[in-house]
């Protein structure tokens, strides 16, 4: 098993706490190999802001940091997608967040999978600060390639405590997505 993730957001959604908690869930909780590399612009907030995991079952299949052709793609701001859609293999699963403005995209043969996290974080919980964990939900949910509680653990662990519920009760509202279906 074999899982190229990109995930990319503007600066401030949380972008690289998502891919730290992905990451260390895998490697940690799930017993997979990981490799990571985390970019963003030099604005606080508003610049690109970017992930990559490579995820294995063994260490063999970890041939480079980057990916270089996503099976797994989540989008955090639409505007990102044109950008980094030469990154999507054929077929890639992409997540992205229909909470704004989606413009055509422009792209084929992939499959696409909408929710509005940021609205969802805002309407159910108040908060928009944890659309990100919003989507973390639910695509763990939809894909099961990690497991629920390692994801929560993994937010335990690198998660103040003051913002460890809200993120945990985020995260589950996009499990749920997987369910419902927005």
């Amino acid at each position: 098993m074999r899982y190229e993730l990109l995930v990319v957001g503007r600066g401030g959604q949380g972008v690289l706490l998502l891919g730290r908690i992905l990451g260390l869930a895998a490697a940690k909780y799930c017993n997979l190999y990981v490799t990571s590399c985390e970019s963003y612009a030099a604005e606080t907030r508003g610049g690109d802001s970017r992930v990559d995991l490579i995820l294995a079952s063994s260490e063999d299949e970890l041939d480079y940091i980057k990916v270089r052709g996503a099976d797994i793609a989540l989008f955090l701001h639409p505007n990102s997608l044109a950008k980094f859609s030469n990154l999507l293999k054929d077929r890639s699963k992409v997540f992205i967040d229909s909470s704004f403005p989606i413009q055509s995209l422009g792209i084929r043969n992939v499959e696409l999978i909408k929710a509005p996290y940021t609205k969802l974080a805002e309407k159910e919980l108040k908060n928009v600060r944890v659309a990100n964990m919003v989507a973390l939900g639910h695509l763990v949910g939809t894909l099961k390639i990690l497991t629920q509680e390692s994801i929560e653990r993994a937010i335990d662990d690198l998660v103040s405590t003051e913002w460890r519920d809200l993120n945990k009760k985020a995260f589950k509202l996009g499990v749920r997505i997987t369910n419902d279906e927005h």
